[in-house]
């Protein structure tokens, strides 16, 4: 069974290693061209808000969609395999981590929203 899954592993290795490296280069160039920017305009006198662009509560609802759809993706990918070789519900049952973990992101974002006073 798990002789087939050597090539599948090299395949996602192949691609996710550089593709995750890319991710972190342009969070990275982003981040330094937004500092770059502020310190631009804090020379010439302009006021620059320093909050952050979402609040907690936007950033915690965001991390929950973001994540359950991602674990609902990942199930429902692995219940189709699953009609053809039946030992990847194994696999499809680990989406109820991200699933889990998403789920906890929509309550922490409630939870802030109720604690802000707000609706």
């Amino acid at each position: 069974m798990f002789e087939d899954l050597t090539g599948l592993a090299a395949v996602v290795g192949f691609f996710s290693i550089p593709l995750a490296g890319l991710s972190f280069y342009t969070l990275y160039r982003f981040r330094k061209i937004r500092s770059e920017e502020r310190m631009a305009a804090l020379a010439r006198g302009v006021n620059v808000s320093m909050e952050p662009d979402l609040s907690e509560v936007a950033r915690s609802r965001r991390s929950g969609i973001l994540l359950v759809s991602g674990a609902i993706g990942y199930m429902a990918t692995f219940a189709l395999i699953a009609r053809v070789a039946p030992d990847a519900w194994v696999a499809a049952s680990f989406g109820i981590i991200p699933l889990a973990v998403g789920a906890g992101c929509f309550v922490d974002s409630a939870m802030v929203r109720r604690d802000m006073g707000g609706a």
